[in-house]
């Protein structure tokens, strides 16, 4: 069958066409790519690297890309430590400053990727972003975590004191004394914590950490009168894992506090470690949950149609543990059968 394509149709091509080029143009001008030879000379420059680094393509073609980094970073080598690293795993990513034609500085994103040809390597492709903005508000959010943390440390220590002072005058053996002082331990290591990333500008998932003993120390922080005396810990295999150990504590502590909240019973919780992964299971003989409300528990402000207004809760509890397990790259499951009880699992990879 023939078509016919009328001067209007092709029109509207065309225009469709140049918005799309457009676009494109805009959408690549947000980054530099620069083109290198083997050794690291400028051989390709787009309107991006123009428009963020301050030279038009005739004043850089040629030049070595060393000239983008700050005098102290030359000194130690990093160019050719990227361009090195490049070479060997294909392509390497780096965050650091980076210098502008009239000296000024901005936090760029760097990637450099290895072009391969018949030959073996035949030059690097260079794509740089200035996420200034984004290091500037993360610098602001540390401060904020920093001055956080100092504030909080003063209050938990002197609350440490008066505990120790309380002890001397009650003895240890009194029960919530005992959970007083856990919990104000725990405290002050949640405000070390955040003091030493603040310091350190290390970020969450970059830490790790024994999971066994963020459950065990989850238990000391869950607020239902009584908790404590019914948790069982029937088994925790060490289980090391990255991630954000505060938001893993919270997560831990809320299923046991729904835990505590929905039975009467023991609470059995277990870490079980195995090739790559580990899993924490909590398990309650309490009322559970109807089957209809399994694929929703999880939702924010889902109580399930077997909560009762005297059981207290918001129905958050659960949807971030779900948030929690989903930002570790790990896997929620429950089981439940009404008037048995319910099996929380949370299974995480391991790091080693």
């Amino acid at each position: 069958m023939l078509t016919h394509t009328t001067d209007t149709d092709r029109r509207g091509t065309m225009k469709v066409r140049a918005d799309a080029i457009e676009a494109w143009e805009q959408h690549v001008a947000l980054f530099a790519i620069v083109k290198l030879d083997p050794h690291g000379i400028v051989r390709g420059w787009n309107v991006g690297a123009e428009a963020l680094k301050g030279y038009s393509a005739d004043e850089i073609i040629g030049e070595h890309f060393s000239r983008f980094y700050r005098a102290v970073d030359r000194e130690n080598g990093l160019p050719g430590t990227l361009l090195e690293r490049a070479r060997a795993d294909g392509s390497v990513e780096d965050h650091g400053w980076r210098v502008r034609k009239d000296g000024s500085q901005f936090w760029a994103h760097v990637t450099i990727t290895a072009i391969h040809d018949d030959a073996g390597i035949g030059g690097f492709v260079k794509i740089v972003r200035d996420t200034t903005s984004e290091k500037q508000a993360q610098d602001e959010q540390t401060s904020l975590q920093r001055t956080f943390a100092h504030d909080l440390i003063s209050p938990v220590t002197a609350l440490r004191g008066y505990l120790d002072l309380l002890e001397d005058e009650i003895g240890s053996d009194h029960r919530y004394l005992r959970l007083a002082l856990e919990t104000s331990e725990h405290l002050a290591a949640m405000a070390g914590a955040l003091m030493a990333d603040a310091i350190r500008g290390v970020r969450d998932d970059e830490r790790t950490f024994d999971v066994s003993l963020v459950v065990r120390g989850s238990a000391s922080v869950v607020l239902r009168a009584g908790a404590e005396e019914r948790i069982r810990f029937d088994r925790l295999d060490t289980a090391v894992v990255r991630g954000d150990v505060l938001a893993l504590r919270r997560a831990f502590a809320n299923v046991l506090e729904n835990a505590a909240r929905y039975s009467d019973g023991d609470i059995h919780v277990e870490v079980v470690r195995s090739e790559g992964s580990v899993a924490i299971t909590v398990r309650d003989a309490g009322r559970g949950i109807h089957p209809d409300d399994i694929a929703t528990i999880t939702d924010p402000g889902e109580r399930g149609r077997l909560a009762e207004p005297e059981d207290g809760g918001t129905g958050l509890g659960l949807a971030s543990v779900a948030a929690a397990v989903a930002e570790h790259h790990g896997t929620l499951q429950i089981e439940s059968t009404i008037d048995v009880g319910t099996t929380i699992t949370v299974t995480l990879p391991v790091t080693g």
